[in-house]
């Protein structure tokens, strides 16, 4: 028994569902008593009530109450399932980066990083087979959308992940995204600054989506994505860099639709269909680029090459793949905001 605890929660834990969270954290916790505490209101997020199946975000912080964590179970634990030789060969093709401290993967779109109810092939089921002969099995630090391609970062110890998670959220790491919109911006560099906040429609039917906060609610967070145009074709679609300043749940997808260039693909948010039937109907947005700079683990930077649809795309455009993600914080640029 403890009593009240306020966490933060940490960079690794980020758009993990609540329950999960607790499951991480609080193993002997059950799911049962979980729910109770919530439906009384003594779990909150940020001071809010909570749901088991809201996602938390890194930064935000998690009430605990005193609680009294029952014995696990081992037995109902189910065993993780064994890689198949072509799994474990998977995951390895998709790596683009390794030392002793961390491993960088190439993630494809449309496969999850973790699993869910109707989600049974992830990036998280295969991390045995990144081992390499280490005891530890490499851990998720950060997390990008199933159909959003590219950079995906693991550790390979406990004591990585930790200073790892440090350096995202001192931002001694840098993103950098790459995505084909609809239109242009009207201002060809600058910083999105529009406060996102949950759909409650969405939510309701169990999907999450994030909105603009036109009513300026206290449960929005400011939110921000530095931008430039790297090339516009016709002025029908552009191909721009994204470096999220902030980060939360589909900000980067969430900031070009409410700026009036949804991202070619995003079913969610606005382009339900690509502008030309000679581009795939998929999300087009590919995290190029992943910058570390952090006194323990060095200075590293991984770039990831383009996924099979956004390669196709670029390649009937007539885009070419140069360095075009070469952008800083644009401070001193006038923000677009709702």
């Amino acid at each position: 028994m403890s009593g009240v605890q306020q966490i933060e929660v940490a960079e690794s834990d980020s758009e993990i569902r609540l329950d999960r969270w607790f499951h991480r954290h609080f193993p002997g916790l059950s799911h049962g008593r979980l729910q109770k505490l919530l439906r009384k209101g003594q779990v909150r997020v940020d001071g809010a009530r909570a749901k088991a199946s809201d996602r938390v975000n890194a930064g935000q912080i998690i009430r605990v109450p005193p609680i009294q964590e029952e014995a696990p179970n081992a037995a109902a634990k189910p065993a993780r399932q064994k890689l198949s030789a072509d799994e474990k060969k998977f995951i390895q093709s998709l790596v683009l980066f390794k030392n002793s401290d961390l491993i960088a993967i190439n993630k494809p779109a449309g496969l999850a990083v973790q699993g869910g109810t109707k989600t049974h092939r992830h990036i998280d089921g295969m991390l045995d087979g990144l081992r390499f002969g280490e005891k530890e099995r490499p851990k998720l630090v950060h997390r990008l959308d199933r159909d959003t391609s590219g950079v995906l970062v693991l550790a390979r110890t406990a004591k990585a992940a930790a200073t790892l998670s440090a350096a995202f959220r001192s931002r001694r790491v840098k993103k950098i995204y790459w995505a084909l919109t609809k239109g242009a911006p009207p201002i060809r560099k600058g910083i999105i600054d529009v406060p996102l906040i949950k759909a409650a429609s969405a939510a309701q039917q169990g999907r999450e989506m994030m909105m603009p906060d036109l009513d300026d609610q206290a449960a929005a967070r400011s939110t921000k994505t530095a931008y430039q145009v790297v090339s516009s074709i016709g002025g029908e679609m552009s191909w721009l860099a994204l470096q999220p300043v902030t980060g939360r749940t589909h900000q980067l997808r969430a900031h070009c639709a409410a700026i009036g260039n949804p991202i070619i693909g995003d079913h969610k948010y606005g382009e339900r269909q690509a502008i030309n039937p000679d581009l795939a109907d998929q999300l087009h947005l590919h995290a190029r680029r992943l910058d570390i700079n952090d006194r323990k683990l060095g200075n590293i930077s991984i770039v990831a090459p383009l996924s099979a649809h956004m390669k196709k795309s670029w390649g009937f455009l007539g885009l070419v793949e140069r360095e075009g993600d070469e952008i800083e914080l644009a401070q001193e640029e006038d923000p677009l905001s709702q």
